[in-house]
């Protein structure tokens, strides 16, 4: 009988203390998640400061400047890693090519408020992609701490599902890709 409670005793400190630990790597990815979040916010708040300053330069690349607001406002109403990486990618490649007009204007290029938002542009790119990796990782963690036995035998019914990775999806290709150097 005692043997009994104790085998049962230790399955049940087992089980709490697994819980506990899929509770956490959750929590985890949450607030990884909340840091992309809060890069984004300040890269959205940026656009429209770099909008207007290239409007006075490119009056004429209206439609550029319309795709741009366009983007960050999918962008802004995005819900969910999903989404919001289908939108944060749309708004990166029209981000793209609004700062593409630099090279088209050299005026523009050499305004200082372009050269400092487009500094500060390449700042917050640089803090989202270090919050992607720490969100997608998080993300790698709690996927496989769900997946391991013998937590997956009862993390599904407690609440524990897949969560998505925040992938940069048409536009990985892109990334990977070796630059060519012709001389």
């Amino acid at each position: 009988m005692w043997i009994f409670l104790g085998i049962v005793a230790a399955l049940a400190l087992y089980a709490l203390l697994t819980y506990n630990r899929l509770v956490a790597l959750r929590q985890r990815v949450g607030q990884a998640f909340a840091d992309i979040d809060v890069q984004l916010k300040q890269r959205h708040d940026l656009i429209p400061n770099l909008v207007e300053t290239v409007k006075g330069y490119a009056a004429h690349e209206r439609s550029t400047l319309e795709d741009v607001v366009q983007a960050r406002n999918a962008a802004i109403s995005a819900q969910g890693p999903g989404q919001m990486a289908a939108a944060e990618n749309a708004l990166t490649a029209s981000l793209g090519r609004l700062i593409a007009l630099g090279e088209a204007y050299p005026d523009l290029k050499a305004n200082a408020n372009f050269q400092q938002l487009q500094s500060e542009l390449s700042d917050i790119e640089n803090k989202i992609a270090a919050s992607r990796r720490f969100f997608n990782n998080a993300v790698q963690e709690y996927n496989t701490g769900i997946q391991q036995m013998p937590a997956a035998l009862f993390a599904a019914p407690l609440g524990f599902t897949h969560k998505d990775y925040f992938d940069l999806g048409e536009t990985r290709t892109q990334v990977e890709q070796v630059p060519q150097v012709k001389f």
